[in-house]
């Protein structure tokens, strides 16, 4: 087979496959939020929920192991946003505290302001840390989140000089409530151990409606290891009750101590969720349940109580969580306990719906404008190439295919600002079948044959289109690399645009000039 045979057989498998890939464009080209319509949200990460949360975090871990080495406490609660205080520990042990507390806060602030007790503060350096961990932590969190949804191409990256805010679009939702809700919702799970009254039995007591009666049974105070949670339940008259829950501060599990949470169904057959946890969190679970059996430990949803089971006996790394849910508020649920709790509080600035209309307006304007642009560049080329103008217009229309296709095979998104970018494309490419044109004429006008003026043209221009496109491709890739959603489609379009120009402009137009001058007699004249 001879080698121009081969370069038509590449020729058509390129186009084949851009078809293939391209068709039918509707389903095939992911389109962005302002052509497809969706959601933009602008959240900003509260730093100081942060540091909250882990102060919130490290005296949970430090109480968890002062319990697990045998080591007696009166309490462990916050001084003030950076601090936290230690107290009645025994002055014997005193070693084995300092030991679990070093090894907790590493590089805080400690200090031993009397026997017994110690204090935890946060330092600058800490707070750096805590701040970016946390940005890092409620992105990935959040990404996890929006992938879990099912949303094509999302939009999710940190933005603002500060770095605190997280930018999320996402093309083709309408709810934004239900987003809004599966977002901005932490997702904090907490198995906390009741907090029992001095002279009551833990098999028959429970808690009452309010603060005040809570307080009543603890003789007006309550211990310092202790707070009050509120629940709310719907009783058989559809009426709301509430109950306060005394329960000890301490948890027993907390945040991402969760390794896999999945909707199920209870022993009612009611929805339930189901749950794995880690290695660790199974262990002190177990030893929990074990010293609790009889007893109640409650589970608490961002500092709400949404159930209140007795222990029955001793649980390991799973178990089901029951809460009167329903099939959709459980599978949001363990979508959210999947995905990671959100390590701090998250403020929406802004919030806005695209309609599909106003992207389908879009859409109407680009491809007007890129009809446009083609049909006065077809008649340009035309008029001022004559018949090898059609050459010119053969490879731009190619250029277009391939585009769509790569585009299409690759999952980029096309945006609005991506619809611009074909139109300069389309210029650009023309450009590339400029520069050759004017090349050939030059040879002809020096009295070379029609053949050799042709390849003379193509050879000289090369170097000079290669040149033009390398500086390009270049300003692409870094707009791709440090833009943001608009910028990133324009690039994107605009990369593919100049590597697809390249092929078709220098390639393509050249196996066409071959096959109009054939390979037989000697060709006199080009319509050039």
């Amino acid at each position: 087979m001879s080698n121009l045979a081969w370069k038509w057989i590449l020729i058509a498998v390129v186009v084949a496959a851009a078809v293939w890939f391209v068709y039918p464009p509707k389903d095939t080209i992911n389109l962005g939020l302002d052509l497809r319509g969706g959601v933009h949200v602008l959240m900003q990460v509260d730093i100081d929920s942060a540091i909250e949360y882990e102060r919130d975090l490290v005296q949970s871990r430090i109480g968890q192991e002062l319990k697990r080495e045998g080591i007696p406490y009166e309490s462990i609660s916050k001084v003030d946003l950076d601090t936290f205080e230690l107290r009645g520990t025994p002055p014997a042990q005193r070693s084995q505290v300092r030991e679990i507390l070093d090894r907790h806060v590493t590089g805080w602030d400690l200090s031993e302001p009397a026997a017994g007790v110690w204090r935890g503060g946060i330092t600058a350096p800490v707070r750096s840390v805590i701040k970016e961990s946390a940005v890092e932590a409620t992105l990935n969190t959040l990404r996890n989140r929006v992938d879990q949804l099912g949303v094509r191409e999302p939009l999710i990256q940190l933005q603002g000089l500060a770095g605190d805010r997280i930018l999320i679009q996402l093309p083709g939702v309408e709810d934004i409530s239900e987003v809004q809700d599966i977002l901005d919702t932490a997702a904090l799970l907490e198995w906390k151990e009741m907090s029992y009254p001095p002279d009551v039995d833990p098999q028959t007591w429970r808690p009452g409606p309010d603060r005040a009666d809570i307080l009543r049974h603890f003789g007006g105070a309550l211990p310092a290891d202790t707070e009050i949670y509120e629940q709310v339940v719907t009783d058989e008259n559809g009426t709301e009750v509430r109950i306060a829950w005394p329960l000890k501060k301490v948890s027993t599990i907390i945040g991402n101590d969760i390794r896999m949470a999945r909707r199920s169904a209870d022993e009612w057959g009611e929805p339930a969720i189901s749950f794995e946890l880690t290695q660790d969190a199974a262990k002190r679970f177990s030893t929990a349940t074990q010293e609790n059996i009889g007893r109640v430990m409650a589970i608490v949803l961002d500092k709400q109580v949404i159930s209140a089971p007795t222990i029955q006996s001793q649980i390991f790394d799973q178990g089901i969580i029951n809460g009167a849910f329903s099939v959709e508020s459980a599978e949001k649920l363990a979508l959210q306990l999947r995905s990671g709790a959100l390590p701090t509080e998250i403020r929406v600035i802004e919030e806005r719906t695209v309609g599909p209309s106003l992207g389908l307006d879009s859409i109407k304007a680009g491809i007007l404008a890129s009809v446009i642009g083609f049909l006065g560049i077809t008649i340009a080329m035309l008029i001022y190439y004559r018949m090898s103008g059609i050459n010119a217009i053969l490879a731009l229309a190619l250029n277009v295919l391939i585009v769509l296709g790569a585009m299409a095979y690759s999952g980029a998104t096309l945006t609005l600002p991506g619809i611009a970018g074909l139109v300069l494309v389309i210029g650009m490419a023309v450009d590339s079948n400029v520069l050759i044109f004017e090349r050939i004429r030059e040879e002809l006008r020096l009295g070379k044959t029609v053949r050799s003026a042709v390849d003379q043209g193509f050879r000289m221009a090369f170097g000079t289109i290669l040149d033009c496109n390398v500086t390009t491709l270049v300003s692409a890739f870094f707009l791709f690399s440090y833009g943001t959603g608009p910028v990133r489609g324009f690039a994107v379009s605009l990369f593919i645009g100049l590597v697809a120009s390249m092929f078709t402009a220098v390639f393509v137009s050249r196996r066409i000039f071959e096959l109009v001058l054939g390979r037989g007699a000697q060709a006199e004249a080009l319509s050039i």
